[in-house]
């Protein structure tokens, strides 16, 4: 994850803001976090800042600690990055909370991936975005999904925005109705797969039932129910010899 931010203030100007995900400790990042903050201010001619967001305790801490280039008696420049971690976010579980810092709720659900109340923290989240309009509703959406990286949460956020937020128009969200239907269609598909066996009355395993309810290629499941009209017996159906 990586964005790129514009703030501009009534009594500090402007500045821009870099927002990277880190998940591990990597000593070749620090380097690679100096040269980007350098590009900024020499294309944009704005102040940089950057923002480091963790889901580990652990690498917040490493990714806070200052960095000093140059020779040890004469240091050329200082990294201090600004580091968001799951020990300094808060823990917003609650629509009200969300509702009053939408951005800091945004950030604090993403340090919080791995945390056995990601569920409430992300239902609090869609609770809030319906009623927020799209045009600031629809980055939140995105950024979270990029911030889940690939835990667990990534899947249950993608379901709650399917569910909760069907009527928002965003790449996230046709892409998710795109698969909630190629789901439904599957999920029909292998309705229909068992209901021609029950109807023939043929005995289907559990590890047959469990084969094609969990298949969710609406191709193939289609062969299957063609099979299912004439097999000898339900494991007939999958031609596998």
């Amino acid at each position: 994850m990586q964005a790129l931010l514009r703030f501009d203030t009534e009594g500090d100007g402007s500045f821009l803001l870099a927002v990277e995900a880190q998940g591990k400790k990597d000593p070749d990042k620090p380097a690679s976090w100096a040269y980007y903050a350098s590009y900024l201010l020499t294309k944009y001619r704005l102040q940089p800042m950057l923002l480091v967001v963790c889901q580990d305790r652990a690498t917040a801490e490493w990714a806070a600690r200052p960095v000093r280039f140059g020779p040890p008696q004469w240091p050329l420049l200082t990294l201090c990055p600004l580091v968001a971690g799951p020990h300094n976010m808060p823990l917003i579980t609650s629509p009200a909370e969300v509702r009053k810092d939408l951005a800091l709720a945004t950030l604090a659900a993403i340090t919080h991936a791995t945390h056995p109340d990601v569920g409430a923290i992300l239902k609090a989240m869609t609770h809030v975005l319906r009623d927020t309009p799209a045009a600031l509703a629809n980055p939140v959406i995105e950024f979270i999904a990029q911030g889940m990286g690939k835990h667990p949460a990534a899947t249950l956020w993608r379901k709650l925005v399917a569910v909760d937020l069907s009527f928002y128009k965003s790449p996230l969200s046709e892409e998710l109705r795109d698969e909630g239907r190629a789901e439904g269609e599957a999920r029909r598909a292998a309705e229909d797969v068992l209901a021609v066996l029950a109807e023939r009355g043929l005995d289907v395993p559990d590890a047959v039932r469990e084969r094609i309810t969990g298949c969710g290629d609406a191709e193939i499941l289609g062969r299957w129910l063609r099979r299912a009209v004439t097999a000898p017996s339900a494991e007939a159906v999958f031609g596998d010899g």
